[in-house]
């Protein structure tokens, strides 16, 4: 059920105005609209933050690591980003569940709790970034599909996709997130089914009986040297499989943001949600990491001479051990992964383009919302990245979007770091205005160690994005570009922004950075949202497979 306030017809009437009038402009919020619907329900919270984050990273991108560095150094990779990645969860939970606002971002709190600036230019990446990595899962989802040999041109497998995809995005909210909810399930019933697959291998349960053990462990070993030799190659394929890990979780903690504004009783939700994201980063990361290390040589030849899910280790595992059509169902599910990203990245890309214009930093037409609550006028304008897929059908024009693709190799490194610095201004207002913490649904006691650690690890880890190209024998232009082209975008972006408005300050005094707008619009969702969940409690049963969920 859509949770929507009849008193409430717009972004205006919804967010007020700042006490200091410099983080939001009233006018700027009073277009005449309806706004957002609250449709995203608590199970479907919970499979779009894990949902999301599963793609091709780790069915088919841990192979290439695995090759480069060693099944130990694969692990320690995914354990040391999954634990970064869980203090990103906490921190910017914290700050979701106490204000989460219709239209909410990490470029919305960027401008509500550092500067218009800062807003600005986070805003303006997530969008362009969200955009071109549309067109990069419609790409990936179409290509996989040659896996089975057919006669189909690609480009009628990007239309389908490409239509599907834009089609559940025009539909009111809670249809796109039962949508992810399935997909998301589905790929969490098959990582499971891997894991268990993998520990059957492992004791010698597949085909052929044979016991693999750590086998792959002692021979090629558990490391291997990477640029160089001796224990500076070790860590250099440390740093590698580090640096190259983190696509696979790209995006995770701002995606469970972005659903805040549309979520059914967010102060509940939100913090259930992250609560239970550690132990599925152990599960689906780690304990997946571990397996493909397992089950998979890091010499294995389709490591590095296949292409698409073809060089997926559980693919290559699968085969090897004599299991025949299993390989085909991965990849179907590989297929649905690329899509069902391609799905979220489209959501994302609106929600933010929407954000932004209920912060002043677009056309405000971009607010204007049908009575299901769709912005769809945001929605249009950022389908239209799905059409840079088609380009990949060119070999000259797949140069080009293979260029784009370059500008959202750091996006993540560069949201993560900004996203703490937003965390901490949070926490330094919420102190210095001496906020009750009983008033605020979620805090962890990792924080604010975490947050300090996550953006000086993650500010090193994005200087090092392309650390390789530095090594004698090395240096190629086109990579350089490669990893850091999106570093210098985004700042030529927030500089730009920060000259012609000279006269802002830096950032927004902690005692006048405003903690409490929209607040009581939010606390009140929570009876309401309530009242409607008491029918369910009559559905027992339902009430029952629904814990497996919730």
């Amino acid at each position: 059920m859509c949770i929507q306030s009849k008193k409430i017809r717009s972004p205006g009437d919804l967010e007020g105005k700042l006490e200091n009038g410099s983080v939001l402009n009233e006018q700027s919020l009073s277009v005449p609209t309806e706004t957002t619907h609250r449709g995203i329900k608590s199970r479907h919270a919970q499979m779009l933050a894990i949902g999301g984050t599963i793609g091709t990273g780790l069915f088919v991108g841990s192979g290439q690591a695995l090759n480069r560095a060693g099944p130990a150094m694969l692990l320690a990779g995914y354990i040391t980003i999954s634990i970064l990645v869980y203090g990103m969860i906490t921190a910017t939970t914290e700050m979701s569940s106490y204000l989460p606002v219709t239209g909410c971002s990490m470029a919305h709190y960027g401008t509500r709790f550092v500067s218009k600036s800062l807003g600005f230019a986070m805003g303006w990446l997530y969008w362009y970034s969200f955009g071109i990595l549309i067109a990069y899962e419609i790409t990936a989802a179409s290509l996989v599909i040659d896996y089975w040999p057919n006669s189909v041109p690609t480009a009628v497998w990007i239309t389908i996709m490409l239509v599907v995809i834009v089609s559940l995005n025009i539909l009111p909210v809670r249809f796109y997130a039962e949508t992810e909810f399935w997909f998301a399930s589905l790929k969490v019933f098959t990582i499971i089914g891997l894991l268990i697959l993998s520990f059957i291998l492992c004791v010698g349960g597949g085909p052929d009986h044979d016991r693999l053990g750590f086998r792959y462990w002692k021979d090629p070993g558990p490391a291997k040297e990477y640029l160089t030799s001796g224990s500076g190659g070790y860590f250099s394929g440390y740093l590698y499989v580090t640096t190259f890990s983190v696509f696979a979780f790209n995006f995770a903690p701002e995606l469970l943001v972005l659903t805040a504004g549309e979520m059914q009783d967010p102060q509940t939700n939100l913090p259930k949600a992250a609560k239970r994201y550690f132990y599925r980063l152990i599960t689906f990361y780690i304990l997946g990491s571990l397996a493909v290390g397992v089950i998979c040589s890091s010499n294995a030849p389709g490591l590095t001479n296949e292409t698409g899910s073809a060089a997926s280790p559980w693919v290559i595992a699968i085969k090897a051990a004599g299991i025949h059509s299993l390989d085909s169902v991965i990849n179907a599910v590989i297929i649905t992964s690329a899509w069902s990203s391609g799905n979220s990245y489209l959501y994302m890309s609106s929600r933010t383009l929407y954000s932004l214009a209920m912060s002043g930093s677009a056309p405000k037409v971009f607010t204007r919302c049908n009575r299901w609550g769709l912005p769809y006028y945001a929605v249009f304008v950022s389908s239209l990245f799905t059409l840079l897929a088609y380009m990949n059908i060119n070999s000259n024009a797949s140069a080009v979007f293979n260029w784009l693709i370059n500008l959202t190799n750091t996006a993540g490194f560069t949201s993560w770091v900004c996203c703490c610095i937003i965390y901490l201004r949070f926490r330094k207002a919420r102190i210095a205005q001496e906020v009750d913490l009983s008033t605020l649904p979620y805090l962890s006691i990792t924080q604010p160690w975490m947050a300090w650690v996550c953006m000086v690890l993650f500010s090193l880890l994005c200087l090092c994005n392309g650390f390789y190209v530095f090594f004698p024998g090395h240096w190629s232009v086109s990579s350089f570009l490669t990893a850091y082209l999106g570093l210098p975008i985004f700042l030529s972006i927030y500089l730009a922004h920060r000259i012609y408005h000279y006269k802002d300050p830096w950032a927004h005094k902690s005692e006048s950075v405003d903690l409490h707008t929209g607040l009581e619009f939010v606390r009140a969702l929570a009876p309401e949202v309530n009242e409607s969940a008491k029918d369910s409690k009559r559905l027992n049963l339902w009430k029952r497979v629904k814990l497996l969920w919730d």
